[in-house]
């Protein structure tokens, strides 16, 4: 009985699980019609995903950032989920079939159950990677590499110094390295080449760093740029300059690390910076370049190797390699003739290619001839420090015509080894009136040859590139140049005051530049005008990248000229003077990156306004109804805003939106080139 029992329990439990097992079945194979489509749509889903990180990855790659390990691991995961999925949908399709032809009793039955099972794993499955691939970020700025390549020109001449240079780094004992001479020499060519050798030449230097010092150097910009060499965050630069030298003195400390420091003019405190002293460090190294010995001596260079002139020979391989054959060959004695002028280049490299460029569309004796009397005119100005100067004015004197001469000394009005973006240096020469063959700035930006002109003369240089905008700088020994020319030739005409990154607390002496057409005191520390300057002849103004936070209502009062007033990037600046709406000739106003809130209904009196940044402006709250339409010549429309806050007020074109603004914009007939953002959305016309 017991047995018998037993047995009975047991078929029953079989049963049971029998059943359980056909229901669990039937649930997957009678619910595949509903899973199929659902799978379907997290598998569209999926993709969009995989788009959507795919191109975030793309555009961190352009900004040189690098896709961070869980973002490329889940890519590679994603990619074949997505295809086994598809794989997995079609099949469904048959599946389906067969469980129409032979239902739950056929064999299909069982390969089906199996099936569902699959479709509803994979569910799971596309649903945990969709909801891994909700990345916050998906690239972080790469480690610094321990030598960042640099661009390099051409050097002449210069492998003998380089491995001259090269056996003192090696030696132990040697730990600051000078290297001077004549600007335009080849300094800054050498100290490149160096820079890029470590890269190629196997050593036991942990780190390599690059900065430029300049004239009136900042020491928190040099900290700056080592910062960015080591790896420092962006928000580091935040910082005193104090805790810097404290954060930059305890990496180096540990590393055997080598400094390149370009364009030395006085002596640097290694201290201040941060810079350990190279003895006391394993084997590290500071090499610096300098026009003076003196300043060898000031920074207690072990060894101090001056970069020489090329010889004759040389000299003549070069500047006939830049002159060019056809000008050249166009007469018998012209060859002699470019020998003169070569050898009254002195050696000096920048001469050699800046002259060579200007006269290689010379094809006449008369030609040769000008130069030759021309650059023996300026002998006796020879006893200036840097004697080559009057040479490399022949190629000021061979530019085309006055205009782009004009443009050409424009460059000088901005600091040292700054890179001037082409694009907003033609806006400014449009509204100084400099490019009057062109009616209008979009005309003069596609079609304007004046910065070719100049990049091809080597009288400008390739500047790079910030914030995908492209630049031009000037070479130092150019910028000696074009003041040079300012002061003995131009001082009438076009007198410039230049205190461009000069380290400035407080604005200059009225005295000193009340006479002059042209001022920069901008990338100085300025933080109040309160002087009534009285400036008759002032068409330029740049203020810009200062600590500003007042202007006395006066000071415009008596600029009755004024054309360029650049005010950018005075974060401090909050509100704008009143005497501003007596600039009536003014052409160009830049307010970009100031914290100004309120535009003045005053401004209304510049009829004469071709162009208005407002862009970055984060505190801007009011621009006061039928103020941008009074702007009938306005060409250049910049702006960004946040939109939050803005003042409830009818008078108030940003208030409600940017639709009264745009009506307002619309009705100007001459704008060409306008961008308007806020809160990240930005409106685009074009006339």
């Amino acid at each position: 009985m017991g047995n018998c029992c037993s047995v009975q329990c047991g078929l029953d439990s079989f049963l049971l699980r029998g059943l359980d097992f056909i229901v669990g079945h039937a649930n997957y194979v009678w619910k595949l019609k509903q899973t199929l489509p659902t799978l379907s749509a997290a598998l569209e889903e999926l993709k969009a995903r995989r788009v959507d990180v795919k191109r975030r990855v793309d555009l961190a790659e352009r900004k040189l950032l690098k896709p961070l390990e869980e973002v490329q691991l889940w890519l590679s995961t994603a990619g074949p989920m997505i295809t086994e999925a598809e794989k997995l949908i079609e099949d469904g399709r048959q599946q389906m079939n067969n469980l129409c032809l032979g239902g739950c009793a056929s064999k299909s039955c069982l390969s089906s159950y199996k099936f569902g099972k699959k479709v509803n794993k994979m569910l799971q499955e596309i649903s945990d990677l969709k909801r891994e691939g909700a990345f916050e970020k998906v690239a972080e700025d790469p480690p610094p590499a321990p030598v960042v390549v640099r661009p390099e020109e051409q050097a002449v001449a210069l492998e003998s110094t380089i491995q001259k240079v090269w056996s003192c780094i090696v030696e132990t004992n040697v730990g600051i390295i000078g290297l001077y001479g004549l600007g335009g020499v080849g300094k800054t060519t050498l100290l490149t080449k160096l820079n890029n050798k470590f890269s190629t030449t196997p050593n036991d230097f942990e780190v390599v760093i690059w900065a430029v010092v300049s004239k009136d150097y900042d020491v928190g910009k040099i900290q700056d740029r080592i910062g960015e060499n080591i790896g420092f965050p962006q928000s580091w630069k935040n910082k005193s300059v104090d805790q810097k030298a404290i954060d930059i003195c305890g990496i180096l400390s540990n590393k055997r690390f080598v400094v390149l420091l370009d364009d030395l003019w006085k002596k640097v405190d290694l201290n201040l910076v941060g810079i350990p002293e190279p003895s006391q460090t394993k084997g590290s190294k500071l090499i610096f370049t300098t026009r003076s010995l003196d300043v060898c001596g000031y920074m207690e260079a072990k060894t101090k190797i001056k970069v020489e002139c090329l010889e004759p020979e040389k000299a003549w391989e070069l500047f006939q390699d830049k002159v060019g054959d056809e000008a050249l060959n166009s007469h018998p004695d012209i060859p002699n003739l470019a020998k003169q002028v070569a050898e009254r280049c002195g050696g000096l490299p920048l001469a050699l290619i800046t002259i060579g460029r200007a006269m290689a569309c010379k094809t006449t004796l008369g030609e040769w001839n000008y130069a030759i009397e021309t650059m023996k005119r300026y002998d006796a100005m020879q006893v200036m420090e840097f004697y080559m100067v009057p040479a490399l004015k022949l190629s000021y004197d061979n530019l085309p015509n006055d205009a782009m001469k004009c443009c050409f000394l424009y460059c000088c009005l901005y600091p040292d080894d700054y890179s001037i973006p082409k694009k907003r240096l033609v806006e400014y020469w449009f509204c100084e009136g400099l490019l009057n063959e062109y009616d209008r700035v979009s005309d003069a930006q596609m079609q304007s040859n004046d910065i070719s002109s100049l990049l091809n003369a080597c009288l400008l240089e390739n500047g790079g590139e910030i914030h995908g905008e492209e630049c031009v700088k000037m070479h130092d020994a150019i910028r000696d140049l074009a003041y040079w020319i300012t002061r003995h030739f131009e001082a009438k005409e076009n007198n410039f005051f230049v205190r461009a990154g000069a380290q400035l607390y407080e604005e200059p002496d009225v005295k000193a530049w009340e006479s002059v057409k042209r001022m920069s005191v901008m990338a100085n520390k300025i933080k109040v005008l309160k002087e009534t300057p009285k400036c008759p002849n002032l068409r330029t103004l740049f203020l810009s990248q200062n600590e500003l936070e007042v202007i006395s209502d006066g000071f415009f009062q008596f600029m009755p000229h004024l054309t360029v007033l650049d005010l950018s990037r005075n974060l401090r600046l909050r509100v704008l003077p009143e005497g501003i709406s007596q600039l009536i000739c003014l052409q160009c106003l830049d307010l970009s990156y100031t914290g100004i809130s309120e535009l003045r209904i005053g401004l209304k009196s510049l009829r004469k306004l071709k162009m208005l940044d407002l862009s970055y402006m984060h505190n801007l709250r009011k621009i006061p109804q039928h103020l941008i339409s009074s702007f009938s010549q306005l060409q250049i429309f910049l702006m960004w805003w946040s939109g939050c806050g803005d003042y409830p007020n009818e008078d108030n074109v940003l208030y409600g939106g940017n639709e009264k603004l745009i009506g307002e914009l619309k009705g100007l007939q001459r704008l060409s080139i306008l961008r308007i953002q806020k809160r990240h959305v930005w409106s685009r016309m074009g006339k």
